[in-house]
């Protein structure tokens, strides 16, 4: 069985990851799993150069297809913050509590029109003879005035989406994998690969 190594330590993104590869006929293991641990240098400046500067950085460590994604969150208002550094906002280690309030607090008093904002996800493949492979997706919708739902992780519980009036945190987990920014590039990233006999 063919393996890919996906570039997370994430196991929430891991999780998504496993669902929507399902059906393919492969292993999929994260970096850790993988025996990979290296630290990785972000400092692209866009969602595709950091996805494929970790896809490269974990490709030189195994014999395996290796994916990675970089997401993040843009609010309009905010003139697309907090962007390329969502995951690195207001510091490294930062709750995504603490995150998620400080954009409420910066839209406070702003009405809905002006609250729109979408999650952005780029995956970089690197195949195993050096080929590589990028996709990108992402889901509209806009921030609420308080965080809602337990589910997903990071600035789900303060992006919502009008097709189903609630948060990406209140959505099942089959419900956000059909709409979110990481489950359309995956699939987009999917075909490429099958396209490329994985």
């Amino acid at each position: 069985m063919k393996k890919i190594v996906f570039a997370t330590g994430n196991a929430g993104k891991m999780r998504e990851i496993r669902e929507i590869l399902a059906d393919m006929d492969v292993e999929v293991l994260s970096m850790k799993e993988a025996g990979v641990r290296i630290e990785i240098c972000e400092d692209g400046a866009t969602f595709e150069e950091n996805a494929l500067i970790k896809a490269r950085a974990v490709a030189s460590c195994v014999d395996a297809i290796v994916l990675a994604d970089d997401s993040g969150l843009e609010v309009d208002y905010l003139d697309r913050a907090p962007g390329v550094y969502s995951a690195r906002y207001l510091g490294e280690d930062t709750s995504y509590e603490v995150k998620n309030q400080a954009i409420l607090d910066k839209l406070f008093g702003v009405r809905k029109e002006q609250r729109s904002a979408r999650f952005v996800c780029a995956i970089a493949a690197v195949l195993p003879d050096g080929e590589e492979l990028l996709a990108q997706a992402a889901i509209e919708g806009y921030i609420g005035e308080k965080p809602a739902g337990s589910g997903g992780f990071g600035y789900d519980p303060i992006f919502y989406v009008d097709a189903y009036g609630c948060s990406t945190a209140e959505l099942s987990p089959e419900q956000k994998n059909e709409i979110s920014h990481r489950g359309k590039a995956l699939r987009a990233m999917k075909e490429q690969l099958l396209l490329h006999g994985v």
